[in-house]
């Protein structure tokens, strides 16, 4: 609520903002809300008024041999990178705000360096650099690049965490006889578990969507479902397309829900006593 004494500028410029903001915020869920009700169009192109309702476009997609190989390959990718970045990224962050060392601010911008660097860049040079040991068109390639590009997100949430947290508690277990591994799965780990948690979605919704690196590495075993949307609209522009956006959309939401709700536990566990 506006303060009663605010002159009449200020409340020009609050009202403002807020019809600018939401302006913003309709912007950005326009093309969701124009895609969505074309996965259920009954004709064959994207275009409105829609002819009619119907599902076929969802049936094609778990019927398709193609969307199901990118659909399984994604879904085998993105789990293991996602895996492989917590595993890197979280002992990084816990050594980086605990210990003080020469080339500390250095080794923390190469970390988070995929998360600013072009990825296009970041798809040649991998694929200079893996060509020659064979690990283009391979599984194990595409989780090491997509684990590359997700430990950042794990870095700066775990980071994040942190930088509340309270290292005397592993002192006093070190005091107690536990060894420093036991004092991080029993005590570091348990509290930055919303960090850790939050680094991974971020990790698995940027391997999920990640295309560019993919088309540079992978091979025609290893296409992704964001590769095989990629095809299809240069290919042929099918509603199933739309039918795969609106599915990633719903998954993109529940994954923010999720974000959210780690977001609020992790402020209750900080303003516990």
């Amino acid at each position: 609520m506006i303060a009663s004494y605010a002159s009449t500028s200020e409340r020009i410029w609050h009202y403002a903002f807020r019809m600018l903001c939401g302006l913003i915020i309709v912007f950005l869920i326009l093309p969701i809300l124009v895609i969505a009700p074309l996965s259920f169009n009954s004709d064959s192109f994207l275009l409105y008024p829609m002819s009619g309702f119907s599902t076929r476009w969802y049936e094609e997609f778990f019927s398709s041999p193609a969307w199901r190989q990118a659909f399984t390959n994604s879904l085998i990718i993105s789990p293991f990178s996602t895996l492989l970045a917590m595993l890197l990224g979280t002992p990084a962050a816990v050594g980086l705000t605990r210990i003080d060392f020469p080339g500390k601010g250095l080794l923390t911008a190469i970390l988070i360096s995929p998360m600013v660097v072009p990825v296009v860049i970041v798809g040649v040079a991998t694929y200079l650099v893996f060509a020659p040991i064979g690990l283009t068109g391979s599984y194990l390639g595409l989780i090491m690049v997509h684990a590359a590009l997700g430990v950042p997100f794990v870095v700066t949430t775990v980071s994040a965490t942190l930088q509340g947290f309270d290292f005397n508690l592993v002192r006093a277990a070190a005091s107690l006889g536990a060894n420093p591994l036991t004092a991080f799965f029993r005590i570091t780990l348990p509290l930055v578990a919303p960090g850790v948690i939050s680094g991974g979605l971020f990790a698995f919704g940027t391997s999920f969507d990640e295309v560019v690196v993919t088309l540079f590495l992978a091979g025609p075993e290893q296409s992704t479902l964001p590769r095989q949307m990629f095809a299809g609209i240069r290919e042929n522009i099918s509603p199933t397309i739309a039918a795969v956006a609106t599915i990633l959309t719903v998954l993109s939401t529940l994954m923010l829900i999720t974000l959210e709700w780690l977001r609020r536990r992790s402020e209750r566990l900080r303003a516990a006593p």
